[in-house]
């Protein structure tokens, strides 16, 4: 089945990561460090805005937190910025005929606002109709997690789960829709806390109105948007 044009021009980016509407912006030059070098400069930087901030770093509690920090943006928050951390999403022949949709609900969505680099917590649900291939059901809680760890806008994020599985499903018919909240808004600035972001993506047959209503209904959204 041929794909619509940011889908071949998503599969022609591959793991480069120049820039585009629904790709994280990353330099060209993102990946000539290794993770320990990149650690080691972190580390450097956040020892610098802790003591800006009047912090006693020799206090035991203080002490090993540039470090401990630099990891965590590393190897943790940001691990899906470098492509060798992508899941590997191997399908397989759709021999029992499902035709109906698939879909995953309530997946763990922890990321990190690109804008004040704090939480964006909530779940996503995705969707997808075979077109003659499955995946295992846990590579769609994986592709999730590895678009969620980098800095992020919750639309993006969205547009990327559905562009990376329209890809190793070789189909247009998936759909996600995010629930999540930005600790951005819920922390700082108007600081509701009750507040939260709702964004989806449909590709192919959820464009169909009768399609979308019955995936929202099973994850039990308003069909409004």
């Amino acid at each position: 089945m041929k794909l619509d044009k940011n889908i071949e021009e998503f599969d022609a980016l591959g793991d480069d990561h120049i820039g585009t509407s629904f790709d994280t912006p990353l330099r060209k030059d993102a990946f000539n460090l290794s993770n320990e070098e990149k650690i080691d400069i972190i580390k450097d930087d956040v020892r610098h805005i802790m003591e800006t901030l009047g912090l006693d770093l020799t206090d035991d509690s203080l002490n090993g937190t540039p470090m401990r920090v630099a990891k965590m943006f590393v190897k943790e928050l940001f691990g899906g910025l470098n492509p060798e951390n992508k899941p590997k999403a191997s399908t397989f022949d759709n021999k029992y005929k499902y035709g109906e949709m698939l879909v995953e609900k309530n997946i763990t969505v922890y990321s990190t606002c690109e804008h004040h680099l704090l939480p964006i917590v909530g779940k996503a649900h995705v969707a997808y109709i075979s077109s003659g291939n499955v995946v295992g059901l846990s590579k769609m809680n994986r592709i999730v997690d590895y678009f969620a760890k980098r800095p992020q806008v919750q639309e993006r994020l969205t547009i990327q789960i559905v562009r990376e599985l329209q890809k190793v499903l070789n189909t247009e018919d998936v759909a996600c829709v995010i629930d999540a909240k930005h600790l951005c808004v819920n922390s700082r600035g108007i600081r509701d806390i009750e507040s939260s972001t709702v964004t989806s993506e449909f590709g192919g047959k959820f464009k169909d109105i009768a399609t979308r209503k019955e995936f929202l209904d099973y994850i039990k959204l308003d069909t409004a948007f």
